[in-house]
């Protein structure tokens, strides 16, 4: 057990090391820094202008519909790349997998492009 141990001390230093250096550059940022903020500086910044409306406010349903789809398809190009690589080794069941999976995908983006989920007003 203890040769074990005496394996991850390499990793408990630095990370030790790594704390001390993230403490050591913070306390240096407020002892070397100017920390005189005024009303400019504390100010919310969004896009270049005031802010406009309250940060708490209701979006449009279509930009959740968005941002899924967006996922979706993310996730669909972070399967096809190792797919891609291994498709030699899993051979027609693998293949047929993917078409499988990739049918499902085309058929939700279809159905998300007749509902006009993807039209923006």
């Amino acid at each position: 057990m203890d040769a074990l141990l005496r394996e991850y001390l390499p990793i408990l230093m630095f990370l030790a090391i790594a704390i001390a250096m993230a403490g050591a550059m913070v306390a240096a940022s407020y002892v070397i820094a100017r920390q005189r903020p005024n009303s400019e500086k504390e100010s919310a910044y969004e896009c270049g202008f005031e802010a406009f409306d309250d940060a708490r406010s209701k979006f449009d349903v279509r930009f959740y519909l968005v941002s899924i789809l967006f996922i979706i398809f993310d996730l669909e190009v972070a399967f096809l790349f190792p797919w891609a690589v291994s498709l030699g080794e899993i051979g027609l069941f693998g293949f047929w997998s993917m078409v499988i999976f990739l049918a499902i995908l085309t058929i939700g983006f279809i159905y998300e492009w007749r509902k006009g989920a993807l039209e923006w007003e």
